[in-house]
Formats: C-alpha cells, sequence, structure tokens
C-alpha cells in the first residue's frame, strides 16, 4: 500500500507539473513565438521544456551522469522553479483579467487582439520575474548576521556570559558549494564565538558533494572554545544517508546530538532532539524529550537544538530555557512566509513562551531555487547572560 501511494503521490506531481509547465510555455509561445522569426514551434518546445524538465533531470541523473552535467542540470533547474513559481500565478491574474474584459469591456483597445498594449503586458510580465529571480540570486548569497541578547536567569558556575553562533538549513550540496561555506566560516569567525551551534539541514539529500570538495576541512577552521554541537534535519534523513552524514559531520569537528545532551564546562547543558523525519526510516522513532533529559541538573541553563520550531510547551515543561531551530527558511520565496505564519507558533525570530525561550532562524542556504524574496539568509549571534 505504501509503494501504491508513493507511485501515485509521484504520477500525480508529475501530472501537475507538467501542466504547469505547459500553461507557462503555451502563453509564452503566444506573445513571442511569433515575433522571433527564426524561431519554430518544434525549437521552441524542445527548448522549453529541456529548461522545464532539467532539474528534475538532474536529480534524477546524480548516480549515472558526470557530475559537471548533473551540476549544470540541477542549477539551471533550480532557476526555473523559482520562474515558474513566479510565472504561473502572474499568468493566471493576467488571463482573469482577460476573461473579465471579455464580459465588462473595461480594457482600452490597445490590450486586445494583439495590440501594442497587450505586448508591453507581455514584456513586464516576462520583465518582472527576471528582476526578481537576479534579486532573489542576489540577495540569497549575501547573508547577514542577526544579533540576539539574551538574559536566562539561571547561575551558569564559572560562565557569566555566553557567546553562541547559530547557523541552520545550510544545505551544503551542489548548490550551496564549498565556497559558500567558506564564506560562512569566514563570517563565523570574525564574530569569535565561544561555542556554534547547528541546528539541522546542514547537508542536503546528496552527501557526494560534501565529501568531494572536502567541506569537513573548511569546517575544521572553526575553533570555538566549547566546540560545535549539531543535530539532524529532515533532509539528512531525505538523503537515506544519514550515518554518512553523521561521520562526516563527526569527521568536521561537529559533534552531532541525536536524542541526547552534553554538559559543557560543568555549566550548562546543550540537548540536541533527533528530527521528526526519522520516523519515516528504517530507524526507531526518536525518545520523548523527558526521556533525552534525564538526568539532567535544570538547575544550570539547559539549550535545546531542534530542527523543526514545533512543540514549544513540551520544551517548556521539561525546563528547556532557549530553543534553538530552523527549517521554515522564513518562507524563502514570498508570499510563502503567510502560509509558515500560520503552520508554526514561531516560524521566525525570536518568541517567548513563559520561561521558555525560542530563537528560529530563516537560514543560511536555499533549498531547491538558489533565491531567496521577502526575507535574507542569516548568521546567528547570541549573547547570552546568565544570572549572578
Amino acid at each position: 500500500m505504501n509503494k501504491m501511494f508513493v507511485v501515485f503521490f509521484i504520477g500525480l506531481f508529475i501530472f501537475i507539473y507538467g501542466i504547469i509547465n505547459f500553461y507557462i510555455g503555451l502563453r509564452g509561445w503566444q506573445a513571442f513565438g511569433t515575433k522571433i522569426p527564426w524561431l519554430s514551434g518544434r525549437v521552441y518546445w524542445v527548448i522549453f521544456w529541456a529548461l522545464a524538465l532539467s532539474y528534475l533531470a538532474g536529480r534524477a541523473g546524480e548516480k549515472f551522469l558526470p557530475a559537471g552535467v548533473t551540476y549544470v542540470l540541477t542549477v539551471t533547474g533550480a532557476y526555473w522553479l523559482a520562474a515558474m513559481f513566479y510565472f504561473f500565478p502572474v499568468l493566471v491574474a493576467v488571463d482573469m483579467v482577460r476573461l473579465l474584459d471579455r464580459w465588462l469591456g473595461f480594457l482600452p483597445g490597445i490590450f486586445r487582439n494583439g495590440g501594442w498594449g497587450s505586448q508591453a503586458a507581455s514584456l513586464l510580465v516576462l520583465f518582472s520575474v527576471v528582476a526578481i529571480i537576479v534579486y532573489g540570486s542576489w540577495n540569497a548569497r549575501h547573508p547577514r548576521v542577526q544579533r540576539y541578547d539574551i538574559t536566562i536567569p539561571k547561575t551558569a558556575g564559572s560562565v557569566e556570559r555566553l557567546h553562541a553562533v547559530m547557523v541552520s538549513d545550510i544545505h551544503l550540496g551542489e548548490i550551496i558549494h564549498n565556497g559558500r561555506l567558506t564564506q560562512m566560516v569566514d563570517m563565523i569567525n570574525k564574530l569569535n564565538p565561544e561555542i556554534v551551534l547547528l541546528p539541522g539541514d546542514i547537508i542536503d539529500e546528496n552527501i557526494g558533494p560534501f565529501v568531494e570538495q572536502r567541506m569537513m576541512d573548511t569546517f575544521r577552521r572553526l575553533h570555538p572554545k566549547y566546540g560545535m554541537y549539531a543535530v539532524p534535519g529532515n533532509h539528512e534523513y531525505i538523503g537515506g544517508h544519514i550515518d554518512e552524514a553523521v561521520h562526516y559531520l563527526r569527521e568536521a569537528g561537529v559533534q552531532v546530538l541525536s536524542d541526547r545532551y552534553v554538559k559543557i564546562a560543568d555549566s550548562f547543558y546543550v540537548v540536541g532532539r533527533d528530527d521528526g523525519s526519522m520516523h519515516g526510516s528504517n530507524r526507531k522513532k526518536r525518545r520523548e524529550l523527558a526521556a533525552v533529559m534525564a538526568g539532567i541538573d535544570k538547575s544550570l541553563p539547559v539549550i535545546l537544538l531542534s530542527h523543526q520550531p514545533i512543540n514549544f510547551e513540551e520544551s517548556r515543561q521539561n525546563g528547556v530555557d532557549l530553543q534553538l531551530s530552523g527549517h521554515t527558511h522564513a518562507g524563502q520565496l514570498y508570499p510563502n512566509r503567510l502560509i509558515t505564519r500560520r503552520i508554526y507558533e514561531n516560524d521566525w525570530g525570536y518568541y517567548r513562551k513563559d520561561t521558555l525561550q525560542v530563537i528560529v532562524s530563516s537560514g543560511f542556504g536555499t533549498w531547491g531555487p538558489p533565491i531567496r524574496v521577502g526575507n535574507t539568509p542569516e548568521i546567528v549571534d547570541i549573547r547570552i547572560k546568565f544570572a549572578d
């Protein structure tokens, strides 16, 4: 039954994806195809479908095609996914206006029957989407440092203050490559934190680029006083290489906390929650938070790493002082954040729930399209003051 459901879901996805792309391609041909003398319908549709299917071909061919070919297909297709995301609703809106005009006749004549107004509108749609893609690509490559100053009203042994850096959703792989990781490491080193915390989706589904580009060596350029700690995210599980991901992260100097905790400097705890995605894997399901935290001295500060920003009440009831999460990307492509705001109790930024404080990051990298619109990638700089 599960296999039948997967086959049905994949078939439905391909059907919907094909219909959306055919609609965009048809409108493109109607708007510009007849205006380019050398472009035949056959050539146009071959080029269009090669572009529309390039991302799927790149991902499907990772094990069979040369690395350079899959890289070009994946990156090209990723940009097309973003273009499709904006072309489709804009074109639907334009067609709705045209349909209403047939009934109400409110548009000037220049917008009918291929008039210059109609051609100008087509160019406006094209240039607007291109401008969004260009801006979103630039924005995705210019992360900022987001700072929070918080107080945890507990004593932490000899530690009065803690300077932490949190980076979520890096998605290291074909698109977010070692050059981007180097940029991140350089930014963190300038902040000179005492501890680095990575709440999930560090490696994208394909672990190959992480190993081939020796990203472990780049991570080892970080030398925080109290170390680097991480938890798996859903993408470490989606790729089916969770054990390899944990192995290479440990080789990079990152301690992976999968449903366990560490006591640091005899002063505070870092607890790592495994991601809920492991429910769909062959591994046993993750433990309850109360079981994970058994044995913790809750008179000391407790920092929880949990990839998805959920179960805040469970964290509060178990004595967590600060929860750090990611996963949402703050929507990544506007207006997706209108959805994430409704799904999650807090989808980005600082949030307080009684004694529990929460920080949710928009993440450093991207998934799918290497584009961000309506949000900014970030490295989170957290200055924590403990009670005297």
